[in-house]
């Protein structure tokens, strides 16, 4: 049975979850990460790109690589070539709602087909010696729940672990997630579960904890612009007094992160991902709309560093 050294857990999120993204949350206390999801058919046609996606840095550890397709062989041999990696865990998307993702019978579309899920999960367990893992939401829409069926076919076989987060397919990131349903599922199987969905603040993460029983929780939007949250959930779980973390701080971790995708992709490709990702960090701050519109438009590095600076002194004036 799979034991987790911390029951925070980053989530896979496209576009971000990269080496820059991932190794912050480790290093501020996340016990598990995942790699933005993977394209297995990707995996076969040689893509370079996936294959630089499933590259893991020594240090970058534990670690999931999530995997997404349709077709049971492409499946297989994208797992059993995971399998030679660096990767931890190989985890099989059943969750992702993306139209662009659901339309090729991947992603939350395999909710509509548990005899092809099953199939799926039941060769890539056979074929590799890695842990497997699966992510899933509560069904494809609230007519079509089969949560607890799917989840305990899962179990049979053979999965380390569920990822549920607590949404339908046709919910999207709409309304509340189902801690509730979350539980249920928790409570009817035997290995372990991590609940996902709204978490955005110490207390969002003790509570769930505490109501739902899981053995983890994976955050995912909350931890946009955010990763040191994990610092302050840790703090709290250890009983500790924490403190939000100082805006140098905050700005500091922006820094980093812009610095670590420049190494990873060069600066062109890293500051397109920059200004999705540089505002989030200014987020909640005081008077902070002027200089998130500034991130949003970047050229350059230095021009980052020049805006994070030039706000922190306004703070300091204020």
């Amino acid at each position: 049975m799979y034991k987790f050294s911390s029951p925070i857990v980053a989530a896979p999120l496209a576009g971000i979850s990269n080496s820059a993204y991932y190794s912050l949350c480790l290093e501020f206390g996340a016990g598990l990460v995942y790699t933005e999801m993977v394209s297995a058919e990707a995996i076969h046609y040689q893509n370079k790109r996936t294959f630089d996606m499933c590259k893991i840095p020594s240090d970058a550890h534990p670690i999931a690589l999530q995997l997404f397709g349709s077709k049971v062989s492409s499946m297989v041999e994208a797992a059993m070539y995971i399998d030679q990696g660096d990767a931890d865990i190989i985890d099989i998307n059943m969750g992702c709602p993306a139209p662009k993702v659901v339309k090729t019978g991947a992603g939350s579309a395999l909710l509509h087909e548990p005899q092809l899920a099953k199939e799926i999960v039941s060769e890539i367990v056979k074929h590799v010696k890695k842990p497997v893992s699966v992510k899933i939401r509560l069904g494809y829409s609230e007519e079509e729940k089969n949560y607890l069926d799917f989840a305990k076919m899962l179990e049979d076989c053979g999965i380390s672990f569920l990822a549920v987060h607590g949404r339908t397919r046709t919910q999207m990131y709409q309304g509340e997630a189902d801690w509730q349903a979350i539980k249920e599922i928790k409570q009817a199987l035997k290995i372990p579960v991590i609940g996902n969905g709204d978490i955005k603040t110490v207390t969002d993460f003790m509570n769930r904890l505490k109501e739902s029983e899981v053995d983890a929780i994976m955050i995912g939007r909350g931890l946009l612009g955010n990763p040191f949250l994990i610092k302050e959930i840790k703090a709290a779980l250890n009983g500790e007094d924490y403190e939000n973390i100082a805006v140098s701080e905050r700005f500091e971790c922006c820094k980093r992160h812009a610095q670590a995708l420049v190494d990873l992709y060069g600066e062109e490709r890293a500051l397109c991902q920059m200004r999705g990702i540089a505002p989030s960090y200014l987020k909640g701050l005081k008077n902070s709309s002027y200089y998130r519109q500034q991130c949003s438009r970047l050229s350059s590095l230095q021009e980052l560093y020049d805006i994070l600076d030039k706000f922190q002194l306004d703070l300091r004036q204020q």
